[in-house]
């Protein structure tokens, strides 16, 4: 028969026993949070990388407020949404000579067209009666609302990207049903050499691309891949900066 003294020390023993128990329980508690701070942690990191990737310049469908290159030290934004699209690099210019490129192209060229005026008229007015589509002289918004040297992701009104073409603005257009892939080819030339360009959709012209800079129309029925990027890469190269109160652009 056991003893009070065999009794009280088994009772020892299992409270000892339940001790080591409850503080074994404790540390693996301690150990899986600890576990599952450091895997959020884990989470929240990697969806920062993956935010920064995705936004940054080497997606040819980022979108950055900095890719738009809008330079309002030359005009206004007029409230007009900004292409943060970062382009795709064009191909090697392989035509440098602008009418064979139109050519090869299917573009048309109006050259030397007839001067239609640059009356300053308020902003707000409506579009005169331009007699080219899209237009490349006359009456236009009073400044400082010339649109501002950039790439847009919608048609600026007319008047205001009017005035940019007198101050020897050339302005690369796209019809809105043009295909994403074509839409940042185009906006891969505008990146390389962004100073005194506009790239903006335009809904309203007959064209699927059209280039224009005071009195000269490249337009472009079909966008046939890097024979249009010639083109347009040659126009802008010829025109860009002359205009009858041409104004210095950003390299």
């Amino acid at each position: 028969m056991a003893t009070r003294k065999d009794e009280k020390e088994r009772r020892r023993l299992e409270r000892l026993e339940a001790e080591r128990a409850d503080e074994a329980a404790r540390k693996r508690r301690a150990i899986l949070g600890y576990a599952g701070a450091g895997l959020l942690a884990a989470v929240v990191v990697a969806g920062i990388v993956v935010a920064v990737v995705s936004g940054g310049g080497g997606s040819s469908t980022s979108d950055t407020p900095g890719a738009a290159h809008i330079d309002l030290s030359v005009g206004s934004q007029n409230g007009v949404a900004a292409d943060g699209r970062t382009g795709t690099n064009p191909p090697a210019l392989r035509v440098a000579n602008l009418r064979a490129a139109a050519k090869a192209a299917g573009c048309d060229l109006q050259l030397n067209l007839p001067d239609e005026g640059n009356t300053h008229i308020p902003r707000g007015s409506p579009t005169p009666n331009y007699h080219t589509n899209p237009p490349t002289s006359g009456n236009h918004v009073e400044p400082p609302y010339q649109q501002a040297d950039g790439a847009y992701s919608e048609m600026p009104p007319t008047i205001d990207f009017v005035h940019s073409l007198e101050h020897g603005r050339v302005e690369v257009q796209y019809s809105p049903d043009l295909a994403q892939v074509d839409q940042l080819a185009l906006k891969g030339v505008f990146d390389q050499s962004p100073g005194g360009m506009l790239l903006f959709p335009n809904k309203d012209m007959p064209y699927s691309v059209a280039a224009t800079a005071w009195t000269e129309l490249m337009g472009c029925k079909t966008y046939q891949g890097a024979k249009t990027l010639d083109a347009i890469r040659d126009f802008r190269d010829q025109f860009r900066g002359q205009g009858p109160e041409a104004v210095p652009f950003s390299a």
